[in-house]
């Protein structure tokens, strides 16, 4: 496989990754954003944790869904993730929800 072929293999990944996430979003309420990933949920809890003087997070996701073009089921019932960088927890309001025609 070129590196031609590998750009336009991911290319099409990342479309057909698009249009899920377009046809999904609207039955979720919350967007998750860790370091790594990108999530949907309809429930999330983020804790501080401290350990031997290191602050992490523990975010806590039910009924998610992930955005990763290599992950084979994007839905996950509970997700849990630790991490040492910013969480940013947004709720979409209904009118975030609606996509533009086209």
């Amino acid at each position: 496989m070129s590196a031609e072929d590998l750009e336009k293999y991911e290319a099409e990944m990342e479309l057909q990754l698009y249009r899920e996430y377009r046809d999904v979003v609207g039955i979720f309420k919350y967007v998750v954003e860790t370091d790594r990933r990108f999530y949907l949920c309809n429930q999330v809890d983020v804790k501080a944790r401290t350990e031997t003087g290191e602050v992490f997070f523990e975010v806590s996701m039910t009924d998610a869904w992930v955005w990763d073009m290599y992950r084979p089921a994007r839905f996950a019932k509970n997700v849990k993730v630790l991490t040492f960088k910013d969480v940013n927890v947004e709720e979409l309001a209904q009118a975030d929800l609606e996509l533009p025609k086209t």
